[in-house]
């Protein structure tokens, strides 16, 4: 919005001309999505606390978590207005990829807040069923590959970077749609899985929210795209943006959700969240890179996927002491804030290993 009001006016007053780079926007992207967390994050806690809603917590679950019963839930509605906030101020609102990435935040709003909503009110604990979720999230893929298929960028619409390979891409013709929705299902569901500790899932999200908006800005600059043998997309460095908006929300957010927590986002953000990242991947065509980027979702999916089929295979043996991998770790006696940290340290690296995956090429 005031990409759009005021660059025009550049000539008219000289300073207008910082909102023509990425980078000054970005950077006011964050902080403007910190400072609207930080200012209204208290009442609208105060707002949950007041209509009593609050985490239902599952029995399977340790007994440590029997305390956090109540807390307030659904804050991700917060952070996602933030970061709708901020990306309607500082981008380009002309831009498809922000056109897609508002309806992913749109989309998976509405189906993470109705899935808080029936565990809240309707008093069940696992909320909507799996396959309800997985259809409304494949849906959303299918859509946004088909669009993509026919209408992205011309030369590339079905292709992707192949990681460590330099000069190197991998198209996918028909079957990308069904690609698109597997990154993001898979992303969605990765990040929702993850978020059973206070503050792990949201500073989890800020690392690869800020991987992917470095790597927006370098696909959608011609000279750093070239030097790193990586897809140029004209239109790719506003993601930088949006995805420095998500970083500023998260770091805010954390603020609230540090441990004890004062607040859980829910499955309205752990959901959605998840899919802009996964859609931010796609859009700038390193979707195979989120899997080292999101390495830590990654782990405590494959957990989950392997305690079940042990548990099939063995007559009921467990792999983990308790799946997610987060939580397998509390059973071993480890603190919850120790978990955490350790875990963005470990997510710190795989951002590491990721970025130098563009030199290693």
């Amino acid at each position: 919005m005031l990409y759009l009001l005021l660059y025009p006016l550049r000539d008219v007053f000289g300073p207008f001309r910082l909102f023509g780079y990425i980078t000054f926007r970005s950077a006011y992207a964050v902080v403007t999505a910190i400072i609207l967390v930080l200012v209204f994050g208290p009442r609208f806690i105060s707002f949950l606390k007041k209509k009593s809603i609050g985490q239902r917590i599952r029995e399977e679950v340790p007994d440590s978590h029997r305390t956090k019963e109540g807390t307030p839930s659904m804050g991700g509605i917060f952070v996602l207005l933030c970061i709708l906030l901020a990306a309607l101020l500082y981008c380009d609102l002309t831009n498809p990829n922000i056109i897609i990435l508002i309806t992913a935040t749109v989309w998976f709003g509405c189906l993470g807040a109705y899935d808080d909503y029936v565990k809240i009110y309707k008093h069940k604990p696992r909320g909507l069923s799996i396959k309800t979720k997985l259809l409304f999230q494949a849906a959303y893929g299918l859509g946004l590959g088909l669009y993509l298929y026919f209408f992205g960028p011309a030369g590339y619409a079905s292709k992707t970077n192949i990681i460590f390979v330099s000069n190197y891409v991998i198209t996918l013709g028909v079957i990308y749609p069904v690609f698109v929705a597997v990154v993001v299902v898979g992303s969605s569901n990765g990040v929702n899985l993850t978020d059973g500790l206070d503050g792990l899932a949201i500073g989890l999200i800020a690392i690869a929210a800020l991987a992917y908006g470095a790597l927006a800005y370098a696909a959608g600059h011609a000279v750093i795209s070239e030097y790193l043998d990586i897809i140029f997309l004209k239109n790719a460095g506003e993601v930088t943006v949006f995805c420095a908006a998500i970083l500023g929300a998260s770091l805010g957010f954390l603020w609230f959700n540090a441990h004890p927590a004062q607040v859980f986002m829910g499955d309205t953000g752990a959901l959605s969240l998840g899919a802009i990242i996964g859609t931010s991947a796609i859009l700038i065509k390193q979707e195979l890179l989120l899997i080292v980027v999101g390495g830590v979702f990654v782990v405590e999916s494959l957990s989950v996927l392997l305690q079940i089929i042990y548990f099939r295979r063995t007559g009921g043996k467990r792999l983990f002491k308790m799946a997610p991998l987060h939580h397998h770790f509390e059973m071993t006696g480890l603190r919850e804030p120790k978990i955490v940290v350790r875990f963005w340290i470990i997510g710190i690296i795989f951002l590491m290993i990721a970025l130098s995956t563009l030199k290693i090429r």
